[in-house]
């Protein structure tokens, strides 16, 4: 049971971030990178807005039955994006560009409707 339930999970994710990409892009972001990892961790989605990289954490739930998407983001989440996104920079050898942290929350109504919030500069 678990092993589907991960799955299930995976395959919800990755739909959250397929969304979340085809809505930045709609803004007129330039998505770089999806799922970039290094030893420290992984980046949900790498973009540039303007002359800013922006690093996106993804949250995507089914229901908000044990909170919304946005409850599930902590002060030590948000420092572990940003600090990966350094590590991305680093990786690139990018050092002229500003980061930003922005936050994609989905919710996936029972409808099949989806809802979206997007914080930029969390």
């Amino acid at each position: 049971m678990a092993v589907i339930t991960r799955n299930r999970n995976h395959e919800l994710g990755r739909k959250g971030e397929d969304v979340a990409c085809e809505f930045l892009e709609n803004q007129g972001l330039v998505v770089l990178s999806r799922n970039w990892a290094c030893r420290d961790g992984e980046l949900d989605v790498v973009a540039t807005d303007g002359d800013q990289l922006v690093v996106c954490e993804v949250k995507t739930r089914s229901s908000d039955w044990f909170g919304g998407p946005d409850e599930s983001v902590s002060p030590a989440q948000l420092d572990r994006v940003r600090k990966l996104g350094m590590r991305w920079l680093a990786a690139y050898r990018v050092g002229w560009c500003r980061v930003r942290v922005d936050l994609v929350f989905v919710l996936w109504q029972p409808d099949g409707q989806v809802s979206l919030r997007h914080l930029r500069g969390a």
